[in-house]
């Protein structure tokens, strides 16, 4: 399967699918439906099971979809039937609430390492991690082999920190600051700005 070939809606829509059946599966249910799926997420029955067609059959007619058998290979198709290592970089407020948030590891990830550039929180602890020095960055990241980064730097500073990621062979940043970062095509962005989805949800009020 090219991965290429999915429409990147698609495969937003996926961990939405996944978050809902392990949620079924920890209620002790084995079997559900589009339908089903579909009122839990607000999502329509038909919009689920053309999504999930794209890559295979995975239900029956009249049956319905099993619960495990379901979640394994989305989880296999997300690539979050391992645990990543993902490191923060810039240890504010949100890089603490990050570094500290126990939610990621039952979905695939975990934070190993957390940088800043302030000499007085380099040393500091956030839970078990280390403040590292953001001058030992793109070597221990290499070392390490890691390919995740959440980015909770000012935005004056994050696209010099992303140019230095992708050196180090980050392929994929998950950006809090507020600006666009220029990055190869290869890597992989997602921006996730609070006041633009508040800004967005106004419009409504």
């Amino acid at each position: 399967m090219n991965a290429d070939k999915i429409p990147d809606i698609i495969i937003g829509r996926l961990p939405i699918y996944l978050r809902a059946l392990q949620r079924l599966a920890d209620q002790g249910i084995h079997n559900t439906s589009s339908q089903e799926l579909g009122e839990m997420i607000g999502i329509s029955a038909a919009q689920i099971r053309k999504d999930i067609s794209q890559f295979g059959e995975f239900g029956k007619q009249g049956t319905g979809y099993s619960i495990p058998f379901l979640i394994e290979r989305l989880q296999g198709i997300l690539k979050v039937n391992r645990v990543w290592d993902v490191i923060v970089v810039g240890a504010g407020d949100i890089g603490h609430a990050l570094a500290r948030y126990n939610g990621f590891v039952n979905r695939g990830f975990q934070v190993a390492m957390v940088f800043d550039s302030d000499p007085n929180k380099v040393g500091q602890k956030v839970n078990d991690l280390e403040i590292l020095g953001m001058d030992t960055m793109v070597e221990k990241v290499k070392q390490n082999k890691i390919k995740i980064a959440m980015l909770t730097v000012p935005a004056s500073a994050a696209q010099t920190v992303a140019e230095q990621l992708v050196k180090a062979g980050v392929k994929a940043i998950l950006n809090y600051a507020p600006i666009h970062l220029n990055v190869p095509k290869d890597v992989k962005v997602q921006h996730i700005d609070p006041a633009t989805h508040l800004q967005r949800m106004t419009y409504y009020l």
